[in-house]
């Protein structure tokens, strides 16, 4: 199971030009993709803040087709964890503690995930 995060979704859904190997990897088969509920949050807020409302709702109906992980106590008190361990900010340490307690990869071009384990980290 892999983990799109928000850095990775947003360059996805703002056309800029990707590896599609990346793309393919990453995304693949949406039933078996997790999507934590902050990422929903973090893109929906991005494509909002850029005056583009039909975009942020059309991104979060496509990413709402894979398997959405709420926030729950488990994954924040794993996320206070990681934060604190890998100097992560708070969404980046939830996406994180998801991907621990689901046994899952992520797909990410955000730096603050570059060397962690479970990740594949792909520069801009």
């Amino acid at each position: 199971m892999n983990i799109i995060d928000t850095s990775l979704w947003i360059e996805y859904f703002a056309g800029t030009p990707l590896d599609e190997s990346i793309v393919v990897n990453a995304i693949g088969n949406s039933d078996e993709m997790y999507v934590p509920s902050i990422c929903l949050y973090e893109v929906r807020k991005k494509f909002l803040n850029d005056n583009d409302p039909d975009t942020a709702v059309a991104v979060i109906d496509i990413m709402k087709n894979s398997i959405v992980i709420n926030l729950d106590s488990e994954i924040a008190l794993l996320a206070s964890d990681m934060s604190k361990q890998h100097r992560l900010p708070m969404a980046d340490s939830i996406i994180f503690a998801t991907a621990e307690l689901y046994n899952a990869e992520i797909y990410t071009q955000d730096k603050h995930f570059e060397n962690l384990d479970r990740v594949h980290y792909f520069s801009k």
